[in-house]
């Protein structure tokens, strides 16, 4: 009776992956029970999913062929894209669809945009692609697109795409403080992704020290034109979904990200944690601090302890 914060499925967005060219689900070993999903087997999990009460996935692809400008992103024959007319064709409206918007899945250098001369991307021929894969992601069935290269201006460039092909209705879901964070490892496996020449990407994401910082991009973001707005990871950054909450009115979304789950499932393995409890717990305190959504790996065992 007098407990504060609840947790339902309708909190919950389900992280997704799709790859091209496999005939049955893949699992990733540095993802416990997470995989790479042929276009059956999505359908399949999604259907499942949906089942359960989680109203909404959001896919991330795995191309058969990359190169320096991650044109997959945007062909309409692409993996994502072919995923999400098989989605909306299983589910019409009942389903909320949300995609990634970035090329690192799709590049063979693994930086979230074309790059200039010095070897990092050049952020306007960026905001070039995020457009087409935006247009192309909204034809093919998305209801939400997630922008996540962290370029500057890149959700004012996506609206102005999106309404000029009158997808007016289509929302933008901002990856608007996403931190430079040592935990994106075992996402980095599920999605095949290396960065060229061990560099990194703190040229364009968060620095983890920051605060401040990660507000004047979410306020930047919402002046562009975002609908919801997101943090990125969850855990270590409670302190700043908690400050988005205090001063924006958006909806808020944070990622758990695949070394949150992981180490939490490390430690299950070893007999040190009770699994489902701190999936709970830890999901719990994100929307505690103020998230609306939260996107997590642990979508399916949460949705299914609360059965």
């Amino acid at each position: 009776m007098v407990t504060e914060t609840r947790l339902h499925p309708d909190d919950l967005i389900a992280p997704l992956f799709v790859r091209e060219g496999i005939d049955e689900a893949r699992p990733i070993d540095s993802l416990p029970g997470q995989f790479q999903h042929s276009r059956a087997s999505l359908r399949e999990e999604v259907r499942q999913l949906k089942d359960l009460g989680v109203p909404s996935v959001i896919l991330f692809g795995v191309p058969e062929r990359k190169d320096a400008h991650g044109s997959e992103a945007w062909n309409p024959d692409g993996i994502v894209q072919l995923a999400l007319q098989d989605l909306r064709d299983d589910h019409g409206d009942d389903l909320v669809l949300c995609a990634d918007l970035c090329v690192d899945e799709y590049t063979d250098h693994g930086h979230c945009g074309v790059l200039d001369g010095s070897g990092q991307p050049d952020n306007d021929a960026t905001l070039e692609l995020y457009e087409q894969i935006a247009v192309a992601q909204a034809k093919a069935g998305a209801d939400i697109v997630a922008p996540s290269g962290m370029m500057d201006g890149q959700v004012f460039a996506i609206r102005e795409a999106l309404d000029e092909e009158g997808f007016d209705d289509i929302a933008i879901l901002a990856y608007a403080a996403k931190y430079a964070t040592a935990l994106y490892g075992p996402f980095r496996d599920a999605v095949d992704v290396t960065i060229a020449d061990g560099g990194d990407r703190k040229g364009y994401q968060q620095d983890i020290a920051n605060a401040r910082e990660a507000m004047e991009e979410i306020r930047e973001d919402i002046a562009e034109g975002a609908d919801i707005v997101m943090v990125k990871p969850a855990m270590p950054y409670l302190d700043v979904i908690a400050r988005a909450r205090a001063e924006v009115d958006i909806p808020i979304a944070a990622y758990h990200v695949s070394g949150e789950y992981a180490m939490v499932h490390a430690g299950a393995e070893r007999g040190w944690l009770d699994l489902e409890a701190v999936a709970f717990e830890h999901t719990l305190a994100i929307k505690r601090a103020g998230a609306d959504l939260i996107l997590t790996y642990f979508a399916r065992l949460l949705a299914e302890g609360m059965q």
